[in-house]
């Protein structure tokens, strides 16, 4: 277990210090690992060698420098729609991607997309989908959990764990998403405690669907590698297991990053995901402060806003108080 955050002082602090950690984590992943999607293995090293200071947040294939992707744009909706809403309401969720969908965003997985602009209810668009395609094990519901994770961490394991399917399902019909999105959730729970969420990974994947339970084992396990995996890291078992990898086999929050955008292939979400779980752990205090200055997260469709890491500290802030309100974690 890497050294974790241990800020002093009341418990509040020390909690907010996790949960700010994760969604802006979440997000400095995001758009350091961008530039770099789908190319080779070690790129984000063989130009920025470690030890070596540099403008890291770099921008390129069609990112500016610190620009956050589809990623972060869905999970800050997520956010404002639990804080808005008081709660999850999956109804009012995907009004918010339809409408982010239709603002012609300058990246949408093909399956979300094709969930959001296909004319289905919400509550039968994704299922719908995938009787046809067959094809929904995609990361897109994972990339977007760090704010939910943080509202819900408060009022326990049950509802992080049927929240995370929840939220997956409005996109992704696969049950393995829905699998991978509650596991992400209850690790990230189990960090905001202050506990060690590697040491939670075997009951974690204990509380899996049955049917998925095996697949969820194999990519979690201590002696697995990403290089193993049988499948692209942009699905959502083995983008997991990547993100638990960094983790574990580093002893920072940069060092984690690092090593997620050095697996290659889909980085912006591995990185995405391994900055949720890192923030978690080494609180914000973590966070390179060099990574954060240029991160900005538009958001299409709604009138040209376009949030800074300031407003994102406020959103972590506010979605940890509420969770608080629920109940200690």
């Amino acid at each position: 277990m890497p050294a974790p955050d241990t800020t002093a002082g009341s418990s509040t602090p020390y909690r907010l210090s996790r949960a700010t950690g994760a969604v802006l984590g979440s997000a400095v992943g995001d758009a350091l690992g961008a530039p770099f999607e789908f190319g080779p293995e070690g790129a984000f090293s063989a130009r920025f060698p470690p030890g070596v200071r540099a403008v890291e947040m770099c921008g390129g294939g069609g990112w500016d420098p610190g620009e956050a992707t589809d990623d972060t744009q869905m999970a800050v909706l997520v956010g404002e729609s639990l804080l808005e809403c008081d709660g999850f309401d999956p109804a009012d969720v995907f009004r918010r991607f339809r409408r982010w969908a239709a603002g012609d965003p300058k990246d949408i997985g093909l399956q979300t997309e094709a969930v959001l602009t296909g004319g289905d209810p919400w509550d039968t668009a994704a299922a719908l989908h995938f009787q046809v395609s067959q094809r929904a094990a995609g990361n897109g519901a994972l990339m977007r959990a760090a704010t939910s994770a943080v509202y819900f961490a408060g009022r326990g394991r049950a509802a992080t764990l049927d929240v995370g399917r929840g939220l997956a399902a409005l996109t992704h019909g696969d049950r393995a998403a829905e699998e991978g999105t509650a596991a992400l959730h209850e690790l990230i729970r189990v960090a905001l405690t202050g506990h060690d969420p590697l040491a939670a990974v075997p009951e974690t994947v204990a509380l899996l669907d049955a049917g998925h339970r095996a697949r969820y084992a194999v990519v979690l396990d201590p002696g697995w590698h990403p290089d193993l995996a049988t499948e692209f890291n942009g699905a959502v078992w083995p983008c997991l297991g990547s993100a638990v990898w960094a983790l574990r086999t580093t002893g920072s929050f940069e060092d984690a990053l690092r090593a997620a955008i050095d697996l290659g292939g889909d980085t912006d979400t591995v990185a995405a995901v391994t900055g949720a779980l890192a923030g978690a752990v080494y609180g914000v205090a973590g966070i390179p402060e060099r990574w954060v200055r240029a991160l900005h997260v538009p958001l299409p469709g709604f009138g040209g806003r376009v949030l800074r890491a300031g407003e994102l500290v406020e959103l972590a802030g506010r979605l940890a108080a509420r969770g608080l309100q629920e109940g200690a974690v």
